[in-house]
């Protein structure tokens, strides 16, 4: 089968055998795949370790074999998936993959429309249901949450879950018109300008203070202004690597929770309700079928080559993307 390699920092088209499925596997014939800053951190740890790795965490296949203990799928249907960090990834024409963290693709939407979802939906998911844990009912309706970076691709489906399932005021943060207008489009109820002091922009929307904190990047860079601004009580989720040590301590006087979203957690660690993934994306496609939740497809970058996938990954170290990037087909 064809793949993309990442050998020793460096993306290389390559030729290689079809993997076999394991007793809780599918295979699935790729047919297309998005970048997510996941690909170039663990590219870049490629290039220090020099190991070889087949990057890729999102994807949109078919289904074309199971493994003896596969129960959900059949072979022929169509899934989508963001897979395990620890397995082979989807830049290569066939990929396994768990049956727990997979599911059937929306019938909606083209495969380069669906492959630019499962990692950050399941990202933005877990993040406000379960790290956050705003409810889907009306007693959320007095909680505000504050979603730091909000035009990118977790940003994107975690407007658009929390404006559509649940009561909570939405306010998004962007520094570029673009991306404040895109955030808007997706239904935020307020967008922040995160180049500016971020008190002094909420303040400026006429809002005290936030209940719930979601931050995606720079979070070294906000977090004073982020503590300043939250409700005692509050919550503080992120998904972003620190560059700078984060001092917790002021935390303390307002009994405010820090909480990690890694949405590999439950596939990398085999976790007892591994299948929670199964289940969301499940939910997800049903949303996106009803029409409820859009794509956050932001360009098609061509076909899965090393070529194209290079400048994915490149446009992605700009962090200036609105939506994902997609490829598709071989």
């Amino acid at each position: 089968m064809r793949a993309v390699l990442a050998s020793k920092g460096e993306l290389k088209d390559i030729t290689t055998d079809k993997p076999t499925p394991g007793e809780h596997d599918l295979l699935v014939q790729v047919k297309a795949v998005s970048v997510n800053p996941v690909d170039t951190k663990v590219r870049e740890r490629a290039k220090v370790s020099g190991d070889d790795k087949i990057l890729g965490w999102d994807a949109v296949g078919e289904v074309v074999a199971v493994g003896s203990k596969v129960t959900l799928f059949s072979k022929g249907d169509r899934v989508w998936y963001a897979g395990d960090v620890t397995r082979p990834g989807s830049n290569a024409e066939f990929q396994c993959v768990d049956e727990r963290i997979a599911a059937k693709a929306p019938a909606n939407l083209s495969d380069t429309q669906a492959a630019a979802m499962p990692l950050t939906a399941i990202t933005a998911w877990e993040l406000l249901f379960e790290r956050l844990q705003i409810p889907r009912d009306d007693t959320s309706k007095d909680r505000v949450l504050l979603i730091v970076g909000a035009a990118g691709g977790v940003g994107s489906m975690l407007v658009q879950l929390a404006r559509k399932l649940t009561k909570a005021t939405v306010i998004g943060t962007a520094s570029r018109e673009a991306s404040q207008t895109w955030i808007e489009e997706l239904g935020a109820h307020y967008v922040l300008d995160h180049s500016m002091p971020l008190s002094a922009e909420l303040a400026g929307v006429g809002v005290k203070d936030v209940t719930d904190v979601a931050s995606l990047t720079h979070t070294d860079e906000h977090f004073n202004e982020l503590v300043r601004m939250l409700r005692p009580q509050g919550r503080l989720a992120l998904i972003d690597d620190p560059e700078q040590a984060l001092d917790i301590s002021g935390m303390k006087q307002k009994s405010l929770s820090l909480h990690w979203e890694f949405m590999f957690t439950r596939p990398m660690f085999k976790t007892s309700d591994i299948a929670e993934q199964h289940k969301l994306l499940s939910e997800l496609s049903d949303l996106v079928d009803s029409g409820v939740i859009n794509s956050t497809l932001g360009e098609s970058m061509g076909t899965i080559n090393a070529v194209n996938l290079d400048k994915a990954h490149q446009r992605l170290k700009t962090q200036s993307t609105i939506g994902k990037l997609v490829l598709s087909g071989f």
